[in-house]
């Protein structure tokens, strides 16, 4: 597999990464990347397909999600990448979809969907039958999100889970402990790859499980982001370990923004005297920030200077940017 270029910000260009949104009178050049927005604004990356106005991980959402211009001043901004979630069936297949089971939000008093079990111990039929928050879309396929987004728009694949319970979530690993856990992701790790091989969008991997990120190591040179979430230093770790081109923190781990070291995420971190977004960018990393709802938190971020936002609605930089 070759490797493929992603959404390019401050730290993707110190590493020379590109963007193609089809446009390339409008495209900008600097310090070897090229992109067709503002070296200060940074990247739209929907989460989950814009999931505060869209049924999260459905075909639906990611075509609404792509449609509009690559621009901040764009009538309609669309994003420049898609965010989502992907995990197996019982049957094997892989379908975009974030929780363990069909029905477990909130306990299960408000079902994600319809149906109900744990999505790898059931069958792809009854899985992408199942119809999501009652907006007539159902689970996808992989393959049938894919198709959906044009080539133009980049693909933030989170691999969510490979189909176990037996998962270390967050840590750095080592030695047999790793192995472990990288046996546990490889099978499913070469059927994703597989399947986004087929298609021209560039692609970026991100995942919470150092495992995934070693196995699409082992097996492709697609771009990967550790996913962090209450350690910096590990976060910036597995980044090194496996040379990532982008790490992905939550918004409240960025210095010098009204957020930094809330507990909105967790408490007892160990953030302290450490700038993730200053050593992020030395070492030439994009610095892409999950989850944002609000264009408060969406200005001040990007004044900061993070490479990418990852949003769950669109237009969050309409006001503080204009």
């Amino acid at each position: 597999m070759k490797r493929r270029t992603f959404v390019a910000g401050a730290g993707a260009a110190a590493v020379g990464a590109t963007f193609d949104a089809g446009t390339a009178d409008a495209r900008e050049t600097s310090g070897g990347a090229t992109h067709d927005r503002d070296d200060a604004s940074p990247a739209i990356i929907a989460h989950r397909g814009y999931a505060g106005i869209y049924p999260e991980n459905t075909v639906g959402a990611v075509a609404a999600a792509s449609r509009g211009g690559r621009s901040d001043d764009a009538a309609t901004r669309g994003a420049d990448m898609i965010e989502i979630d992907v995990v197996p069936t019982g049957d094997g297949d892989v379908v975009v979809f974030h929780d363990s089971r069909l029905s477990e939000r909130d306990g299960g008093e408000r079902g994600l969907t319809d149906e109900s079990g744990v999505v790898w111990e059931t069958s792809t039929d009854v899985v992408t039958s199942a119809e999501v928050l009652r907006s007539g879309e159902t689970v996808p396929l992989l393959t049938d999100v894919l198709d959906a987004i044009p080539p133009s728009v980049g693909v933030n694949v989170e691999f969510k889970n490979p189909g176990s319970f037996d998962l270390e979530f967050a840590s750095k690993l080592s030695g047999e402990a790793l192995e472990a856990q990288k046996d546990v992701w490889r099978p499913f790790t070469e059927d994703v790859l597989a399947i986004v091989d087929d298609y021209e969008n560039d692609v970026l991997v991100s995942s919470f499980y150092e495992a995934a990120l070693a196995t699409v190591r082992e097996q492709s040179t697609l771009p990967v982001a550790p996913l962090l979430w209450d350690s910096i230093t590990d976060g910036l770790d597995i980044a090194r370990t496996y040379d990532a081109e982008a790490v992905h923190p939550p918004y409240n781990m960025i210095q010098d923004t009204p957020f930094y070291a809330d507990s909105y995420y967790t408490e007892g971190s160990d953030w302290a005297d450490v700038d993730l977004l200053a050593v992020a960018h030395e070492e030439g990393r994009d610095v892409n920030v999950y989850t944002l709802g609000t264009w408060f938190q969406a200005e001040r971020l990007a004044a900061a200077g993070v490479d990418g936002l990852i949003a769950d609605y669109p237009g969050l930089l309409g006001f503080g940017t204009r």
